[in-house]
This record gives structure tokens, C-alpha cells and sequence, in this order.
């Protein structure tokens, strides 16, 4: 068993802009460069592993051929996206429908709750998260006569800030915020608001009031959460949230660490520094910016060197 390292996709998008290039190094496509999917089975984003015996392997092939790499994980689609979003403008306010809603009406894509770790950010950077209706009318009323400022929660953010965002949530980014975003394998969006933005056709951009208004929760829910810090010798372990969607929680390692990966399979994503990870007597460098897998019975791992690392799993 080796890790599965995986070459990125990247999407153009209004909002995007270079930060994925500035602080991270990739290739991307144009000065308006809004998401990188870093680790995806989505078939509107294939991740393709780039190096070992699986080389040039989509992850969904992957999941369909050899699910043994992945615990035999019970799920039609590989269950987790993995993105870094680079919000150079402000994204469209905005809200995802749980998985029952998108059985019925998307086809039987899965639904969309997600959680941001706020990678970088400019002072006084703000999130939309929820809203203060405390009825549908009120809700509808608000949205048609565009009374946002008395909507809308708003929260200033900073960097290494973590925000749980379930299906059914009002939510954007805004302007100059790079987020690590762990969600859901889904590409369901209903646009509540878009500044009266247009696409590149020239036509404002679709917004989905209808759908949007039958799937955002009333009244907001609770989405607080309280991480939990683990020492390990001078290593950290923050984990951040467990769900019935999936686990995220960051390895903060700064000494070399022994860990057994007991998981069905994790997803790790290296947001700062460099390190080695040696798995089955092979030795890998990683650095910020690498993301990979490690798949079920790689067994005991050895890290060590001086990074940072988000890190999930689904429920097991």
C-alpha cells in the first residue's frame, strides 16, 4: 500500500483570483482562478493520481475498480471533495440541499454540508453564516425586498479559523478569504443573491430563489463548534468536527510522529511547510500544496519535519 498523490483541478470562477498561484505555486489557468479541487471522485472534477502503480488513474476509477484500497467503504460515489477556494471578490450568497432533497430532485447526487478552515485572509475579512428569520414569510420577505443587512449573520474571520456549514445553511465567503474546504462530494448550489453580477455572456447570473427557499433551514442552525486539541510531544492534533458526513481535524507536527492510519482511507492536504512521510519502508517528501490519500491497511505511517496538514475521513 502506497499514498495515492493526487494532480489537482482548477476552475475559473467571477469571484477567483491568484492566490492559489501566490501561496500555493500551482498552474493555474487565468488571473480569475476561484477553486482548486484537490482531492475529487466528482465527475465534474476528476482528481488523477500523478506518481506509483496507479498513475494516471481517475479517483472515481479508483472507487469502482479497486474499492480495496478504500476499506471497501459502502457508498455508491467516493463520498468526500477536498477544495481550496481563493475568494478574491465576494461569492454569491448562497445554500445546499441535504442529501433527501438532492435524492428526490438532483438525480441522486449527494447533498452538500461542508466546513471551511480559513487558510489566509485580509484584516477584517467576514463570512455570511445563517440568518435571523424566524419564519419561512419571514425569510421570503426579507429575500424579495433585499433587507440583507437585517438577514444576514455575519462574522469576522481570521487565519486557522474553523466553520461547520450543514446543508440547508445561508452561507458565502467574502472578499479575500482563502479557505481549505471539506465537503460533501456534490456540485448543488441555489444562488439566493449575486450582487446583480454577469457572466461572461453578458446575462446576470441564474439565481435559484424557489429551491433556495425550500431547502435553507428555519430558524439557522446551530453550526458552533469546540474543537479538541490532543498533544503528542510537541505535535498537535486539533480535531475540529465529527459528523455523519465526515471527520476533519489538522495534524500540527513540528517532531517526527508514528501514527496508525485505522481509517477506511484519509484525505491529507499539506497547507504549510515540509515534512517526510515514509509508509512501507518508502520515503516521500511532502510539501504545502501536495495532497494525497492514505488507503485502507497502509498501516503504521512516520512523519516528521516541520508542516501543517487538514486531514479527513468519512464516518465510520
Amino acid at each position: 500500500m502506497q499514498p495515492l498523490f493526487l494532480e489537482p483541478v482548477f476552475k475559473e470562477r467571477i469571484w477567483g483570483g491568484t492566490a492559489l498561484y501566490d501561496q500555493f505555486g500551482y498552474s493555474i489557468p487565468s488571473k480569475n482562478t476561484g477553486e482548486c479541487w484537490a482531492v475529487s471522485g466528482h465527475p465534474n472534477g476528476q482528481s488523477i493520481v500523478n506518481a506509483g502503480k496507479y498513475k494516471g488513474r481517475t479517483l472515481s476509477d479508483l472507487w469502482k475498480n479497486n474499492r480495496e484500497l478504500f476499506g471497501n467503504y459502502p457508498s455508491p460515489v467516493f463520498p468526500l471533495l477536498t477544495k481550496i477556494l481563493d475568494a478574491n471578490a465576494d461569492l454569491s450568497i448562497q445554500v445546499h440541499p441535504d442529501d433527501e432533497y438532492a435524492k428526490k430532485y438532483v438525480n441522486g447526487e449527494l447533498g452538500k454540508t461542508e466546513c471551511w478552515y480559513i487558510v489566509d485572509c485580509k484584516e477584517n475579512a467576514e463570512i455570511i453564516l445563517g440568518h435571523f428569520a424566524k419564519s419561512k414569510k419571514e425569510l421570503a420577505d426579507k429575500v424579495e425586498k433585499g433587507q440583507w443587512d437585517q438577514l444576514l449573520n455575519r462574522i469576522i474571520v481570521k487565519p486557522g479559523d474553523f466553520f461547520y456549514v450543514p446543508a440547508g445553511t445561508i452561507h458565502a465567503l467574502c472578499e479575500g478569504i482563502l479557505v481549505l474546504e471539506t465537503q460533501q462530494s456534490s456540485d448543488i448550489t441555489y444562488r439566493v443573491y449575486d450582487y446583480g453580477r454577469k457572466g461572461r455572456n453578458g446575462i446576470k447570473r441564474e439565481l435559484h430563489l424557489e429551491k433556495a427557499l425550500e431547502v435553507i433551514h428555519v430558524p439557522s442552525i446551530n453550526n458552533k463548534i469546540q474543537p479538541i486539541v490532543e498533544k503528542q510531544g510537541e505535535n498537535t492534533i486539533t480535531i475540529f468536527i465529527q459528523t455523519r458526513e465526515f471527520t476533519v481535524y489538522k495534524w500540527g507536527i513540528c517532531e517526527e510522529a508514528k501514527m496508525v492510519q485505522d481509517q477506511p482511507f484519509q484525505l491529507v492536504s499539506v497547507i504549510n511547510g515540509t515534512g517526510m512521510l515514509i509508509a512501507n519502508g518508502e520515503t516521500y517528501t511532502i510539501q504545502k500544496g501536495d495532497h494525497f490519500i492514505l488507503p485502507a491497511q497502509i498501516g503504521e505511517i512516520t512523519i516528521n519535519g516541520n508542516f501543517e496538514a487538514i486531514v479527513s475521513h468519512p464516518k465510520t
